[in-house]
């Protein structure tokens, strides 16, 4: 099958022109078959985020029972979680308070002893302990916050402490509950 190759005419040639006007060639000759996929979206993290904007919003939002990171928790084996959970939300009444700002490790030591004395003589159940968020330190980090942290533990009458609440020093604060008597 041969083909004859038609000769196209001067005014059909003139009349195309006129009909297709100006036109620039397109950069490439492929047309790509369905548009590009989006990026990948995190779903899950997107539902995750929803659901804290919801928890958060309801009536059973308890900022207490966040954790940022940032918040000592220390308990004894045997304390009900319902008096930890009391203590976490500073419904436990504090009757006494340290303040260790300023001071050196060995001199905090010292005054946390005898604090503890103290409300130990005075049968104090409730403390708050302010330690600082360690903004004036060399590297800007609590440096009595972590020596806090294990001195409590080793205390005998320490049962549990927490992080304080924001109104109360949030993490640069801790609740401290001690044994009765």
């Amino acid at each position: 099958m041969s083909r004859k190759k038609r000769s196209v005419r001067p005014e059909d040639v003139h009349l195309f022109q006129e009909v297709v006007g100006d036109v620039c060639p397109l950069p490439q000759d492929k047309v790509p078959l369905r548009p590009p996929a989006p990026p990948p979206a995190a779903l899950q993290r997107q539902r995750d985020e929803a659901q804290v904007l919801v928890d958060m919003l309801s009536d059973n939002h308890d900022p207490a029972e966040l954790e940022t990171g940032e918040e000592l928790l220390h308990w004894r084996p045997g304390l009900q979680h319902s008096v930890l959970r009391r203590l976490r939300r500073g419904q436990i009444p504090v009757e006494a308070e340290l303040d260790l700002h300023g001071m050196t490790a060995a001199v905090a030591r010292a005054a946390l002893a005898e604090f503890l004395r103290e409300c130990r003589i005075h049968a104090v159940r409730c403390v708050r302990v302010i330690h600082g968020k360690g903004r004036g330190s060399r590297n800007r980090q609590p440096v009595l916050k972590a020596k806090l942290n294990h001195w409590l533990r080793q205390r005998d009458e320490v049962l549990a402490f927490c992080t304080a609440r924001p109104v109360d020093g949030g993490t640069g604060a801790v609740y401290v509950l001690l044994k009765r008597g």
